[in-house]
């Protein structure tokens, strides 16, 4: 053994004398070994005791931030020793990467979302002016994918676009190897990012042809496995949204070995979840269930579900409810509380913190920017005084929506507990040249009608609604153009809306129901048809409603989780 060490020593006192270039030598030694593989370190730490002797910080930086790669439970710790040593190095470049990586481990390796924007942002101090461009869309990419995780899909999509395009052309670029890989790897994941927002715009064609365009442009090469994982994992979900459930299976089953491998668990869980829907959907209970299964165990271990997941926890609370088994049912009930909870504190977080400290610095750049261009002084400053006209008015207006959404919304409370079904007159019923004991059995028909909530029946018609009642349209109408005031239809989904406006503020269950589930067991046909009639009646719209009305419940609920 002591041989062996004293082999080791001379080795590299050998290569420390006659390289010209020690630690590139040495990191082609240890880059031999795959990701969190510890006997890399037999090299890093002698790297790391060389730079800290000849007070080579920038070195001690990158071999650093190399140490992270191979650390399975210490990445952390070499973070914040690469931020110092690149602090050390006074370069702005280097510490703006270095915050980026901290924000990356937050982010990838624990989902926190909340220190990896903290740290994101400080990077971005530094990098916004690089002069290594590649940092700055590096850093620009990270903060893209925060906005698409929130949901500001469309401004996420800005911010990837910009990136794809650095990234694409670099890719061809007459630079070194090394940045030819690194450009690869930005321009892979950065279409991959676009791919997730298309889907949540449900733009399948734009997808597919995304998707066809990265697995055709994937290096075949072992270190682009995990790139091919994310893309057979968006193949899969496209599968799914046509209806090519076994295809689907196919393509997930494929991403999943490199996922698991590198325990990318929010990706794990996204599969496990549209496995199990897609077995659903054939009619594999079993098989869906133990999907489902999956992604709480992975929600127990990581305290982490992206928000299109809450549905696995609604479908396994009504399997259990279905099978009657209430033990099963509360647990499950409980845990879609808690991921409730969970994503809520993000939204709140991570929504501030990125319009008023990303937003607002975007602004007030462009501002400082403008004003301080030398050339074209006066016209740029006047461009620079509409832009800011402009993104003042946007940001203003934004704030002004928002308080308009919070007042209708409490005015709306106000009214819920006492909402107006439609009702007859006294005046109007001794007018009415309709005959008597048809008005009778009319009044009692439509009150045991409203009572029964029996305007919940999809694809209700006058002529079906007349045939209930024994009698005939024409009668029908006439009552209801009396004494509800209205026509059919309008009386139908004034009913409707009210009843759905108090399902959702009284009953917890309705408020974690989609808008599209709600349409549907409210009788109406679409989506798009039950949002207009919402905000027809009640000043604003369902998808607002909801979500002010989740975050409530949500602080109650913290009691019961």
């Amino acid at each position: 053994m002591i041989q062996k060490k004293i082999g080791f020593f001379l080795f590299f006192l050998t290569t420390v004398l006659q390289a010209q270039d020690f630690y590139s030598k040495l990191r082609n030694k240890y880059w031999e070994y795959d990701e969190n593989d510890t006997r890399a370190f037999v090299f890093v730490n002698l790297a790391i005791s060389t730079a800290k002797k000849e007070k080579n910080y920038a070195e001690l930086y990158q071999i650093y931030k190399d140490a992270i790669l191979f650390s399975p439970d210490k990445k952390l710790k070499y973070a914040d020793s690469s931020i110092a040593a690149a602090k050390l190095s006074k370069n702005e470049d280097l510490i703006g990467n270095s915050y980026m990586n901290k924000g990356v481990i937050y982010y990838f390796n624990y989902r926190k979302f909340q220190p990896a924007l903290d740290e994101y942002l400080k990077g971005y101090e530094y990098t916004k002016n690089a002069k290594d461009q590649y940092l700055k869309y590096e850093n620009l990419y990270h903060v893209g994918v925060v906005k698409s995780y929130l949901g500001y899909y469309q401004e996420a999509m800005a911010i990837f676009q910009q990136c794809l395009n650095y990234f694409e052309a670099n890719t061809k670029a007459n630079i070194h190897p090394n940045l030819i890989y690194n450009n690869q790897k930005g321009y892979l994941n950065t279409l991959h990012q676009i791919i997730i927002c298309y889907q949540s715009f449900g733009k399948d064609k734009e997808v597919q042809k995304l998707i066809n365009e990265g697995l055709n442009k994937i290096p075949k090469d072992k270190s682009f496995y995990l790139e091919k994982s994310y893309f057979e994992k968006a193949k899969g979900i496209s599968d799914f949204h046509q209806k090519k459930y076994d295809h689907a299976i196919r393509s997930f089953d494929l991403a999943l070995p490199e996922l698991i491998k590198i325990n990318d668990f929010t990706w794990i869980s996204v599969i496990y979840f549209y496995k199990g829907q897609s077995f659903q959907k054939q009619g594999k209970e079993q098989l869906a269930l133990e999907n489902y299964r999956k992604v709480d165990s992975i929600f127990n271990k990581h305290h982490f579900i992206l928000p299109e997941l809450r549905k696995n926890f609604e479908e396994l609370i009504n399997y259990y409810k279905k099978y009657n088994d209430p033990k099963q049912e509360l647990y499950y009930t409980r845990q879609l509380l808690k991921a409730d909870k969970l994503i809520s504190n993000d939204f709140k977080y991570l929504s501030t913190r990125i319009h008023k400290d990303y937003d607002e610095k975007a602004l007030l750049e462009a501002k400082a920017n403008l004003e301080h261009t030398n050339s074209y002084g006066k016209y740029l400053l006047i461009v620079s005084g509409v832009l800011i006209l402009i993104l003042g008015s946007v940001l203003y207006y934004r704030s002004k929506s928002k308080k308009e959404v919070q007042r209708k919304y409490e005015e709306l409370l106000t009214k819920i507990n006492n909402i107006d079904f439609p009702k007859e007159k006294a005046s109007k019923e001794r007018t009415s040249k309709m005959d008597s004991k048809l008005l009778k059995k009319l009044k009692q028909n439509f009150s045991e009608f409203e009572k029964c909530n029996g305007f919940l029946e999809k694809g209700l018609t006058a002529g079906k609604l007349a045939s209930d009642f024994e009698t005939n349209t024409s009668y029908l109408s006439q009552y209801i153009n009396e004494f509800k005031q209205s026509n059919f239809n309008t009386y139908i989904n004034k009913l409707r809306i009210g009843y759905a406006t108090e399902k959702i503020c009284n009953d917890r269950n309705w408020a974690k129901y989609s808008i599209e589930d709600i349409a549907e067991a409210c009788g109406f046909s679409n989506r798009q048809s039950f949002s207009n009639i919402f905000y027809e009646q009640n000043g604003i719209r369902p998808q607002d409603f909801l979500k002010i009305r989740r975050e409530e419940l949500n602080i109650r609920a913290v009691k019961f989780s």
